[in-house]
């Protein structure tokens, strides 16, 4: 296990704290502040952008979930170690994670929620006690068909739903680092409040906490009986095999075949977004918040057939549109200079979840080669607003059957017609865009009209951009 570079002096009286919150399928469109659809209600976020700084062209490096998570834990892109797909994404144990740098240089370190980098199991280095979380609470998606339930975990609960239904359903007991713990109650709050547990307990050193909430992936329907009864929905029932097939039931849990599917998406995008503003309120109380490092993003695009709305974007989760990759991104630092006055700021420069590794260790005073092995660029200097801070020349992705450049303005985006394609169709109701497509996103960001026709030679340079970063990264 590789180990940390030790500490420099931090530009502050201490080293900030870190609270790094990353949400599920979350869309583009769905905060308040940004006024798309008046029934979203987002005042935490809202606030932490009004007090912060909003990257308004952010990115993942996936448009799904396991490869996205991986990339950003370790600071590479994910395709140098063959993470390209579901089938293929896996937890970097070759490289040091970000929890790890932090605990080199002193930080208490705690980790609360989903953890799906691939299919780890039980002690495994992905699990958050063995790559550098002192402390951790959560549950393996991997283990759990991509997801948790937002209501049941416990041995009862896998009884009671049977073999496939307890996987499907993800009902498996929650794990206190090793160790199983039950929940039956709502898990956003349980992480909400575990949250303001940790922070109250380690006010008086640097930490840093990652939030991995659930919410908002699919099935939303999940929610308290009394958030039921408040909202005036109708409970949906969990799939019961005795009952259906699991395909027919999935796709009247999805759009279009669920009725009211955008009040559920809400609601727990509602409830998340209340806790988040919980532990806003448990920093400010106690004096942190000044010298506390708060950053919201999510780890792909908004799932549309989850109800999400990623306007103006093309696109969903599993796409290479840009609404399956470009993301919310919220930064507040007062006493690091990055947001703390009224008035949102804008930061309008190219960023990647890969940035975080560096620019979140830059913060905390680490020495650079704690990030040389990394593809992220420290962000710092461009979140302060300063005119000449270094930024991507570029960014890629590639999932095997899709493939996507990103050079100043231009795009470039691939997809085969191939089983992939047709699955994601069929399942997902996911249109990937087979074939070339260039597209000018300075003038175009719904990526409406394609322009590889007339601008071949773009076309020729972005393909060759490709195939080189394909081959740095060892797929070529």
């Amino acid at each position: 296990m590789a180990s940390a570079s030790g500490p420099a002096p931090a530009p502050t009286s201490r080293r900030p704290n870190v609270v790094l919150i990353v949400s599920d399928d979350h869309g583009y469109a769905d905060r308040g502040a940004l006024g798309i659809d008046p029934r979203v209600r987002t005042p935490a976020l809202d606030r932490l952008a009004a007090t912060g700084v909003t990257c308004g062209q952010a990115y993942v490096t996936a448009p799904i979930c396991s490869p996205s998570r991986a990339g950003l834990i370790g600071g590479q892109y994910q395709q140098r170690w063959g993470a390209r797909w579901f089938d293929t994404s896996a937890f970097p144990d070759h490289l040091p994670s970000l929890a790890e740098r932090f605990a080199g240089i002193g930080y208490a370190t705690g980790y609360l929620g989903k953890v799906h980098y691939g299919k780890e199991g039980r002690g495994d280095r992905a699990c958050p006690p063995h790559h550098g979380f002192a402390e951790s609470w959560y549950g393996l998606a991997g283990q759990q068909m991509g997801r948790l339930n937002y209501l049941h975990h416990s041995r009862e609960a896998v009884e009671r739903y049977g073999p496939e239904a307890s996987w499907r359903m993800a009902v498996q007991p929650m794990l206190d680092g090793d160790e199983e713990s039950e929940l039956d109650g709502f898990l956003t709050d349980e992480i909400g409040a575990r949250a303001r547990d940790f922070v109250a307990r380690h006010e008086d050193e640097p930490f840093f906490l990652m939030m991995a909430f659930n919410a908002v992936h699919n099935f939303c329907f999940q929610l308290p009986e009394e958030e039921l009864v408040k909202r005036g929905l109708t409970k949906v029932d969990d799939w019961d095999p005795r009952v259906s097939e699991y395909v027919d039931w999935y796709d009247g849990a999805i759009w279009p075949g669920l009725p009211d599917g955008r009040a559920y998406y809400l609601a727990q995008l509602e409830l998340m977004d209340a806790q988040i503003g919980r532990l806003l309120d448990e920093l400010e109380s106690r004096g942190l918040a000044e010298d506390t490092i708060v950053v919201y993003t999510t780890d792909n695009g908004g799932s549309t057939c989850n109800f999400g709305v990623n306007a103006p974007l093309r696109g969903t989760k599993y796409t290479l549109w840009e609404g399956g990759i470009r993301v919310p991104f919220l930064v507040r630092w007062p006493a690091g200079e990055v947001g703390g006055t009224p008035g949102e700021r804008r930061n309008d420069r190219l960023v990647s979840t890969l940035d975080l590794y560096p620019t979140l260790l830059s913060a905390a005073g680490a020495d650079p080669s704690a990030w040389e092995h990394g593809d992220g660029v420290d962000q710092l200097p461009a979140l302060r607003g300063e005119p000449a801070a270094p930024g991507h020349d570029a960014l890629h992705w590639d999932c095997g059957f899709q493939w996507a450049v990103r050079h100043g303005d231009w795009k470039l985006r691939h997809a085969d017609d191939g089983p992939h394609a047709q699955a994601l169709l069929r399942t997902e109701h996911a249109e990937v865009g087979v074939g070339d497509r260039l597209t000018h996103l300075g003038e175009d960001v719904g990526e409406e009209r394609d322009l590889a026709a007339e601008h071949p030679e773009v076309v020729a340079e972005l393909t060759a951009r490709h195939r080189a970063w394909q081959v740095e990264m060892g797929i070529g």
